[in-house]
């Protein structure tokens, strides 16, 4: 079997190692070619909870860039808590991880002020 980028799949080993289990996780998340097969991927990997979760959190990391909506104005919008949006916002421009950031740079939505 052919990964993108045709690198041969590694024959998985069993595994408690997060960092492992994490990476190949990214790994098995950048294989699909087009949204319909992100979202296949997405429907078997996780729950319609945590796929709900993970769109409201990746929904309020738009919202927080590209708009001036405040945390309330978020939250009676959209119904997300404002727990949830103060994490994103936190992680969306204090923390180091940056992947918020990226997408929405690469997706060309970014509206810096």
């Amino acid at each position: 079997m052919l990964q993108r980028g045709k690198t041969l799949a590694r024959t998985p080993e069993p595994t408690r190692d997060p960092a492992q289990l994490e990476r190949e996780l990214a790994e098995a998340l950048l294989t699909p070619g087009s949204a319909e097969e992100m979202t296949r991927l997405l429907r078997d990997l996780c729950t319609p909870a945590e796929i709900r979760s993970i769109a409201e959190r990746w929904h309020v990391a738009r919202l927080l860039d590209g708009t001036d909506l405040s945390y309330r104005d978020i939250h009676d919008a959209t119904g997300v808590s404002t727990t949830t949006i103060v994490r994103v916002a936190r992680f969306l421009r204090q923390e180091p991880h940056r992947g918020y950031r990226a997408a929405i740079d690469a997706l060309g939505q970014s509206n810096v002020r």
